[in-house]
């Protein structure tokens, strides 16, 4: 078993599967695709999304409040009071200067820019909001669930792309091993879905163009995948060390148990073709929680939908453990949710080994024939109940990320 001594003790999820933990836990295992034609995409080349359904800001938020934030830490925000409230914590009963934040996020609030560009274009710069930049900057999702809380301690945003999450995970792991912090929130978020990063993304040819089925555009390690849908969302999740969760009486959800993370100095989207920045990453994980490959029962993968990432991963995923582990990408439900996925994925990873759960992935038919992996393409049980959960970005940054059941 991995040796760790830090505890995830609290949960929050924003996803296209659903608002809320369970919500989303269901929709994930449920395998149904989040996935359909975008209205506010209408005049792009690819008009497919995945949307958090039925979000209402002012309901969940009040109107005050929600008018003043960007959808990406609006996201955050609702997955943070479900966190905090599931780890049983109070900020009238904590030290906020012993309680940090640590979010990933990987492009702030395009959003809010687009939208006050175009006023810039009709109307002038005297009409220009005086919110536009605290709403859009990437460092205010850690700003707002900081003063959220009341959590006075390290306060940071993780910018390496897909990758932004996991990191941020795996920087407030070191800040509660090294006694900086006595409690982190730490996790991702993401509302990346408007018009001009969608155009950008598409003409990139990294998106499905498969418009005349949405439902089944995600297909992680699909024969006939031809690129990710991009979604939005967010997660939270509590950390505490094991000896300060069991004083107060806390249950421990799982450990979060080992972190690497590795940059593969190779292009500036495309990864190494051998995946050799991705092992490192993986293999740094597995180190820092003291166990090997083969002790593991379940990979939570990048898997994105990709011709390339999902082949690299694969020949990753077989170097490091061999036919073992049980493998599922969730972005086949979700989509890809950008600086937000490692975060997502790894609140999905706690969740499997608590409930011994590996969730299913969506829209494989057939899988690439290149792929030698035992891919789950429906809840299966997973034994040993020890996870890992994979994340890359563009630049070739990776984070690996070991979760294991408390």
């Amino acid at each position: 078993m991995p040796r760790s001594d830090v505890v995830v003790t609290g949960l929050g999820l924003v996803t296209p599967a659903g608002i809320g933990v369970e919500s989303s836990w269901e929709g994930i295992c449920s395998g149904t695709p989040a996935a359909a034609l975008d209205d506010t995409l209408a005049a792009n080349p690819v008009r497919i999304s995945c949307r958090v359904p039925g979000f209402d800001a002012a309901r969940l938020l009040g109107g005050r409040l929600a008018r003043r934030l960007d959808r990406f830490v609006q996201f955050a925000v609702v997955a943070g009071r479900e966190a905090v409230a599931d780890a049983g914590l109070t900020p009238a009963g904590w030290d906020g200067a012993r309680v940090g934040v640590v979010m990933g996020c990987a492009d702030g609030g395009p959003g809010t820019v687009e939208a006050q560009h175009q006023v810039l274009l009709a109307e002038g710069a005297q009409y220009i909001s005086a919110l536009l930049l605290p709403m859009q900057l990437p460092n205010m999702l850690a700003g707002q669930l900081s003063m959220e809380f009341g959590a006075t301690g390290p306060s940071m945003v993780v910018a390496t792309a897909c990758a932004s999450g996991a990191n941020a995970l795996g920087i407030a792991l070191d800040l509660l091993r090294n006694g900086r912090c006595d409690v982190v929130l730490a996790g991702g978020s993401e509302a990346m879905v408007t018009p001009l990063v969608m155009a950008g993304f598409a003409r990139m040819g990294a998106l499905s163009r498969r418009q005349d089925d949405p439902k089944g555009a995600s297909r992680p390690f699909d024969k006939d995948r031809d690129g990710f849908v991009a979604g939005e969302g967010a997660a939270v999740l509590v950390l505490e060390r094991r000896q300060d969760a069991t004083a107060r009486g806390a249950r421990p959800r799982a450990l979060l148990a080992g972190y690497g993370a590795s940059a593969d100095a190779h292009h500036v989207t495309a990864p190494d073709p051998e995946g050799r920045g991705l092992e490192r990453a993986v293999r740094a994980a597995l180190d820092d929680a003291g166990i090997g490959g083969h002790e593991v029962g379940h990979v939570n993968a990048h898997g994105t939908s990709t011709p390339v990432n999902d082949l690299v991963e694969a020949r990753v995923i077989r170097r490091v453990f061999g036919d073992g582990p049980l493998v599922t990408s969730t972005k086949g439900v979700t989509g890809h949710l950008f600086g937000a996925s490692g975060a997502v994925e790894a609140a999905l990873s706690v969740l499997a080994v608590e409930r011994g759960v590996v969730p299913p992935t969506a829209n494989l038919t057939a899988l690439e024939p290149e792929i030698d992996l035992r891919v789950a393409r429906e809840p299966s049980p997973v034994t040993p109940r020890i996870a890992v959960s994979n994340s890359a970005g563009f630049g070739g940054q990776n984070a690996a990320l070991v979760v294991a059941a408390a």
